[in-house]
């Protein structure tokens, strides 16, 4: 079976990975972190889950889908005393038909950052 990648803008990652890969009926999306087009992060939890999801919905984009497309994410939090406002801001994002989810403290994020989401689409 044949793979396809997708990156946003059409540019490779400078890491050794894809932001998204297309394989059959299923698309895995990269664990997105909160970056900025400057490469920074922004400070407060809320606006970095904000940053996640318009990364995550980039990479959904590169590959022809949108969050609506998505069923199931892994996130994974620096802090789970973070986990109710994740909640809020997911469910704004995700709305009445949330995907399948696992959330999962972590001891440290690249960047340091404080949320990372991955995800699969069809």
């Amino acid at each position: 079976m044949k793979k396809q990648i997708f990156n946003p803008g059409g540019q490779a990652s400078a890491l050794p990975l894809s932001s998204a890969v297309r394989s059959g009926g299923l698309v895995f999306i990269s664990g997105q972190l909160p970056l900025m087009a400057d490469g920074e992060l922004p400070e407060a939890f809320a606006d970095q889950v904000r940053q996640v999801f318009i990364n995550l919905t980039a990479a959904l984009t590169a590959a022809g889908l949108g969050l609506g497309d998505v069923v199931k994410t892994t996130v994974f939090l620096k802090n789970m005393d973070d986990f109710a406002e994740l909640n809020r801001l997911y469910g704004q994002h995700f709305g009445v038909e949330p995907p399948a989810r696992s959330t999962i403290e972590v001891a440290r994020l690249p960047k340091d950052a404080l949320v990372e989401i991955e995800a699969v689409a069809v």
